[in-house]
Order: structure tokens, then C-alpha cells, then sequence
């Protein structure tokens, strides 16, 4: 059996990795341990290779969870303006996308590096392409067998991420730990997803797909506003990935195409100030011309604005401020940023998140049932929730 670790952390991502930062600045022996050959894979990958790393604004109220408090304690103790610290100690350079959403200028490793330079000077061992067999408690020590070797430690740390994105290794691994400890999972569902629309929809729109659209979208008392993309299977964009992870199978999503004008005072000024106008060329002044195409074929007219009567005007304002459409599903985890659901926040500490259940046994990161929106949330609660357990393992 290896010589036996103060903490042991499955899960080279986000979250594991600042937990093993953390603890080792404290004087504890870790390593980390993952199936993957790479270091922070899904880090690589984020922000389109750029990595949307934290918000300037981090409010508990862009979170999803079952408790809505859980998330709150180690948002306040490990800030987003902590991590900027960091980031800005290792002279990475950043910007603001819009909305506070901070992005590498140059590249998403820069932040894996910084995070992989932090574990090198605190002596974090890693080991990769290290396939769990089986873990185990024995008295007061956690054994974990893996296909060449067994360690052990006083305290192990489940770090293994949610069912999103499975190419980059994803998988159930961490909530099947968590029940065999006796731990609940919350009902998970891809989350940050794009939707999926029916084949006839798809047929009426075919003109459409790579158009976007800046939009207000709204759906179960949930709102965002955005940018929508038409794709060749249905919908997609940040306002469409925001409101998926509320959205449920036969829910309508309400679509305000215009949503920064009066669109009733708009039509109205423009039926008195240019009469002659056709429809279409005014759609066409806030629009593609394939999507003012479509808006004319779907409301079944395209005449001049004189000729429109008052009602044809309320029926064009209805469908440019309240498209109504009902997705088919969502795209899946083969494409979802995160998952909702997990492990049950209620059988966690939120103060240094371990179990309720297993001493000395934690949950971090994406395998708890919290999840973020859209624009650098996810990452943070991976900084917070992982400073969290590593201050106090």
C-alpha cells in the first residue's frame, strides 16, 4: 500500500483542484486523483477556449438548488474578487464579455496553468489516467483500490463533477460514492442546453439557422435577456442555455423579439410617418432579412403599413413580444455546460462540506446539487465550494 495521505481528492477539475490548493497550503499531504489524461479538461474547454472564470457580481440568487441557503456561507467566505486576486497575481490578463462575465484575453489554459503552478508549489501530488475500483472505509481511514495500486487517507474529498459533456469523461461515478455512503440524489437534468425543436417547426424555419437575435425570453417566471441563435435541430445562444435550466418537457417558452422598444408605439408611428412601407422592409430594420421572411410568411402578410388595420397591428405586436413556442426537449448532456441536480445538499455541511452522513467524507463542486447560470457562476462555486472544504479538512 503507497505511504498514506493527510486528504485524498477525486477529481482533477475545477473544484478539486483549489480544494487541493487550499488544504496543502495548511501543511496536509494530498493527492489528487483522476480517470483523465489531462489536468482540468473542462477548463480548457469554457468560454469558448477563453474560460468565463468568475462574475463581478456572485449573488446566491443565481443558483439553482433544492435549499436555496445551502450555496451562501461559502460564496461569502471565498469571493469572486479572491479569485481576481489570483488571477491577477499571476499577471493574467482578462476581460468583461458584458454582464460581469470576466474571460481570459489570451487563452483558458493560462488558468489551468495558474492552477496546476499552485499545486506544484503547495506539493500536490496528481495522479492521472487512475481508474477507481472500489473505496472503502476502514476504522478511521478511507482505502480507495485502484487498477495498479491502494492508498489511503484520513479524509477523501468526491470532486467528480456532474453527467455533463461525457467526452471530456463525465460520469455518474461521484453520485454512486455518494449512495454507497449513504447519501440522496436529487433527480439530475442537463442544464445550460440547447433546445430542440420539432421537425415541422424545423421545416418552417429551415432559412433560418446561424441567424441571431437579441431577445427577452421567459419561461415558469423566469426571464433572461440575451442573444438567441437558430440551429439546425432547434434553438440555442445564452438566453436559450439560461432559460433550459428551468424549462421542462410540454412548458412553453415566451419569446420578446424587441425587447429594448414599445413595439405598439413603434408600429403605430411607423403606419402614420411611412405608410408606404411594406411590412417586411420595416421588420427588416431590426431584422435578418431571412427572419423578417419568416415573420411575414408566419403571420400571413406582408402588405403596406396603410393597409394594416389596428387589429393586424395587434397581431404583429403579439408575435414580435410574445412568440410562443414549445420545444420538443432538450439537447442533453452531450452538449449541456452543467447538470442540475446531485447530491443532497441537505445531508452536507455548508460549512466545510462534508458529509452528514461519513466523517470525513466531502462533496464538492458540480456533484452537489447546486448549479449556476450562464456567465462564470459554475466556475465560481467550483473556487468557493472547494476554498471551503480546503480550509477545514
Amino acid at each position: 500500500m503507497n505511504q498514506p495521505f493527510s486528504v485524498i481528492i477525486i477529481g482533477a477539475g475545477a473544484a478539486g483542484l483549489m480544494c487541493a490548493i487550499t488544504a496543502a497550503k495548511r501543511g496536509k499531504k494530498v493527492l489528487i486523483i483522476d480517470h483523465a489524461n489531462k489536468i482540468g479538461k473542462k477548463i480548457l474547454m469554457s468560454g469558448g477556449g477563453r474560460c468565463n472564470f468568475t462574475n463581478y457580481s456572485i449573488e446566491p440568487e443565481n443558483y439553482l438548488c433544492a435549499n436555496p441557503h445551502f450555496c451562501k456561507s461559502a460564496l461569502s467566505r471565498y469571493t469572486q474578487w479572491d479569485f481576481i486576486a489570483l488571477v491577477e497575481s499571476y499577471g493574467i490578463e482578462y476581460f468583461d464579455k458584458g454582464l460581469g462575465q470576466l474571460f481570459c484575453s489570451k487563452s483558458a489554459k493560462e488558468i489551468r496553468d495558474m492552477l496546476i503552478a499552485e499545486c506544484d508549489k503547495h506539493c500536490v501530488d496528481i495522479q492521472l489516467n487512475t481508474s477507481i475500483e472500489k473505496i472503502e472505509k476502514i476504522d478511521s481511514e478511507f482505502i480507495i483500490k485502484t487498477s495498479t495500486c491502494k492508498f489511503q487517507c484520513e479524509s477523501l474529498v468526491i470532486a467528480t463533477g456532474g453527467l455533463s459533456i461525457p467526452t471530456m469523461g463525465a460520469s455518474s461515478f461521484g453520485y454512486e460514492i455518494a449512495k454507497q455512503f449513504g447519501h440522496n440524489i436529487v433527480p439530475t437534468s442537463p442544464a445550460l442546453s440547447p433546445l430542440i425543436m420539432s421537425q415541422k417547426w424545423l421545416n418552417k424555419t429551415k432559412a433560418l439557422p446561424g441567424n441571431s437575435q437579441y431577445v427577452a425570453i421567459s419561461c415558469n417566471g423566469q426571464q433572461f435577456s440575451d442573444s438567441l441563435l437558430f440551429t439546425h435541430k432547434g434553438l440555442s445562444g445564452p438566453s436559450i442555455l439560461q432559460i433550459s435550466s428551468y424549462w421542462k418537457p410540454g412548458d412553453a417558452i415566451i419569446i420578446n423579439l424587441l425587447p429594448n422598444i414599445d413595439v405598439a408605439e413603434w408600429l403605430l408611428q411607423n403606419k402614420k410617418q411611412r405608410p408606404e412601407i411594406q411590412l417586411k422592409t420595416l421588420l427588416s430594420t431590426h431584422f435578418s432579412h431571412a427572419m423578417s421572411d419568416f415573420l411575414c410568411q408566419d403571420i400571413g402578410f406582408n402588405h403596406k403599413l396603410k393597409q394594416l388595420e389596428i387589429s393586424q397591428l395587434n397581431q404583429i405586436e403579439v408575435l414580435l413580444t410574445s412568440w410562443t413556442l414549445y420545444p420538443d426537449g432538450l439537447q442533453g448532456y452531450k452538449v449541456a455546460e452543467v447538470t442540475i441536480g446531485g447530491v443532497n445538499t441537505d445531508e452536507i455541511s455548508s460549512k466545510n462540506f462534508e458529509s452528514l452522513k461519513q466523517e470525513k467524507l466531502y462533496m464538492i463542486g458540480e456533484v452537489l446539487d447546486v448549479t449556476g447560470h450562464l456567465g462564470g457562476y459554475n466556475f465560481q462555486w467550483a473556487w468557493a465550494s472547494g476554498h471551503a472544504a480546503g480550509s477545514l479538512i
